[in-house]
């Protein structure tokens, strides 16, 4: 029998290295809800033995029963048939078995139908459900659309919305894109209005929604006439039905099945959730964890494609040896091997920020209704606010960027049948590609990290790790690590004191690489405290580490970005202009 969680002795690390006790705290109302709720825990103990229990039932679901199904599942797709979306048969088993095991609302409320479990388990979910099929993640991983009208809406909206959806009867969607409004959000045109009742209604067309044919819609929609910024833009949840129409289901290149659908919502029922204006603000927290989600999946595939290319290496026969005894595909291998731990260990620590921000904003509002002092705590939610605001686009970035290049390798390593379409590998590669894109692109990504990268956001954090005493044999890691430090100070000095902008937006990648890098670093320095082998895996990714910072500080420093002047030139083969 296949376990995704007792096969995996890194994640099996990283889950016996975490400390959520505050948050679980905030979580489970000071461990009061065990008079209420059976299944509740009683202390931090009962709650981990529950969440690890709960891993290994995952894992065996994903081993046995999803991975085996997700082959049929990427051959039949979705089919939209007479303006209704039919899942693939193996979708729809799976959706039943989370369902019935209780994972279809492992992170909302226990009086909403869900288990109140923190971000970071569910990203350990998410993990290895994405192993086992990448697709089957948008219908499970994006429950925090339920956690949003949970947290914002009404008591009532969330007995109305969330029971079918912690059951698997409903599934939820995130429905924000529109044709003239991707990243740019701002841009959306959705018109959400009133009756003389009071009553709100939806209308106008979305794209590219996942799962838009779900029972439980989250829409970002324009409620404020005649005014065209974020502070119009409210946030609604919909009942799917005959007012929300599918117009047509789109062609992908991966994820096969998920169904992403174009609506129309022709003056749809709608419910208002959280305040007025405030929709743009609600979803900007929703996407910290979103891209979080993104991150675990992308990890799950590339997991995923590195044991297809491990196990094909140590079976195919070239030039009279197994390929695994080439170095050239060992170095493959070992690299693939030890990005996926580094990734790993960047998403778990980034959500251990997200679970500390958004519990005590719960905490705080407790405090508020019960009239007493938060002045402390919300010091610490500023702190972890900060720290998350740079590490959820930072993650995301450069977890999908390194994903994408592990599935591509891993097709590399199986050759010329890495091609064909019965090798599980061909189907990783195009359902990881779009994960570099949805939920903000990686060039969005960058973008969002600029300003917060530059401000050295992380600095406290790094210089705790920095100030700790480290084993003797890995103290030339420190010291590169601190080298590393000083070239990125550099690069921020070359940056900012360029005059001109364009060279400021197109260098700045090479700043925030630098900084990702030196953030996972002094995580996997601090990993090698805890666990020998992590000294082999440290020693492989910071001193490629310091080649990339060495690399990025001459391109800075070498001007390669000065031809952005000529991009008509390059680009469109035109001649120069001579005066």
């Amino acid at each position: 029998m296949a376990n995704f969680f007792f096969d995996n002795p890194d994640l099996q690390f990283q889950f016996n290295r975490i400390n959520l006790s505050e948050q679980v705290g905030i979580l489970e109302h000071g461990y009061t809800l065990a008079e209420k709720f059976e299944d509740a825990p009683r202390d931090y103990e009962e709650a981990v033995d529950y969440y690890r229990s709960a891993l290994e039932l995952l894992g065996e679901i994903c081993g046995d029963r999803i991975a085996p199904r997700a082959m049929s599942v990427d051959e039949h797709g979705t089919k939209f048939v007479d303006g209704k979306v039919e899942y693939a048969p193996g979708t729809v088993e799976n959706v039943k078995d989370l369902g019935e095991a209780g994972f279809m609302g492992v992170i909302i409320p226990r009086q909403f139908g869900g288990i109140s479990c923190p971000a970071t388990l569910y990203m350990f979910m998410i993990e290895m459900l994405s192993r086992a099929d990448g697709s089957l993640m948008t219908l499970f991983g994006y429950q925090d659309v339920g956690e949003a009208i949970a947290k914002y809406g009404t008591e009532e909206q969330g007995h109305d919305f969330l029971h079918k959806y912690c059951r698997g009867e409903e599934i939820g969607a995130m429905v924000l894109t529109e044709p003239g409004a991707g990243s740019d959000l701002q841009a959306i045109k959705v018109k959400a209005f009133q009756d003389d009742d009071g009553n709100w209604y939806l209308n106008g067309v979305k794209q590219f929604i996942s799962n838009g044919n779900g029972g439980v819609l989250l829409v970002l929609a324009r409620s404020e006439p005649g005014t065209n910024d974020l502070f119009g833009l409210s946030l609604f949840a919909v009942h799917g039905g005959d007012r929300v129409e599918i117009n047509s289901v789109e062609h992908k290149m991966g994820l096969h099945g998920s169904p992403t659908c174009q609506l129309f919502f022709n003056d749809a029922p709608a419910h208002l959730i959280g305040n007025r204006r405030f929709g743009l603000i609600y979803v900007l927290n929703i996407l910290n964890h979103a891209r979080f989600s993104v991150a675990a999946q992308a990890l799950g595939i590339a997991e995923g494609a590195y044991r297809e290319a491990l196990e094909y290496a140590k079976i195919r026969e070239a030039f009279g040896q197994i390929i695994y005894d080439i170095p050239p595909v060992a170095n493959m291998l070992i690299d693939m091997s030890t990005t996926l731990e580094v990734m790993r260990s960047m998403i778990y620590a980034g959500s251990h920020w997200l679970d500390l921000r958004n519990t005590l904003e719960e905490h705080i509002e407790e405090l508020k209704a019960a009239g007493k002092p938060f002045k402390e705590e919300k010091i610490r939610f500023d702190r972890a606010s900060r720290f998350l605001n740079l590490l959820s686009p930072m993650t995301k970035y450069i977890a999908t960027e390194a994903a994408v290049k592990i599935c591509y390798d891993a097709q590399q390593l199986h050759g010329g049948m890495g091609y064909m379409r019965e090798m599980p590998v061909e189907r990783m590669v195009r359902d990881v590609r779009i994960t570099t894109i949805y939920e903000g692109t990686t060039q969005v990504q960058v973008s969002s990290c600029a300003k917060r990268v530059l401000s050295d956001d992380l600095k406290e954090l790094m210089d705790e790790m920095d100030a700790r005493s480290y084993h003797e044999d890995v103290s030339d890691l420190h010291e590169m690590l601190r080298e590393n430090r000083n070239d990125f100070y550099r690069g921020v000095e070359m940056l900012t004191a360029s005059d001109s902008d364009a060279f400021k937006g197109a260098a700045m990648k090479n700043v925030v690489d630098m900084y990702g890098d030196l953030w996972a670093g002094y995580l996997v320095l601090g990993e090698t405290l805890e666990n020998e082998r992590k000294k082999i895996i440290a020693r492989r990714f910071i001193k490629q580490a310091r080649a990339n910072a060495i690399a990025g500080i001459e391109r800075i420093n070498n001007a390669i970005y000065s031809d952005l002047s000529s991009r008509d030139t390059i680009c469109e083969g035109l001649q120069p202009v001579t005066t």
